[in-house]
């Protein structure tokens, strides 16, 4: 997770491995009963997958995104 937020500005698909990454350890959390890591990792999950989908509508058009 921590390499693909690190990659995030070279690849907007860096962006989506950490939306992934984030729902997998929310998955992973709610199976060992740990419901507060779970819910921030869906959170995590939920915010960075609007990111990318931010992000893939600005490459679409033309417009570069910075990271900040």
């Amino acid at each position: 997770m921590f390499l693909s937020y690190w990659l995030e500005p070279r690849s907007r698909w860096y962006v989506l491995v950490f939306a992934v990454a984030s729902a997998m350890t929310a998955l992973y959390s709610g199976l060992a009963h740990v419901y507060r890591i779970m819910v921030v990792e869906g959170l995590w999950a939920a915010v960075t997958l609007r990111r990318f989908m931010t992000r893939s509508r600005a490459e679409s058009v033309g417009v570069v995104v910075g990271s900040g």
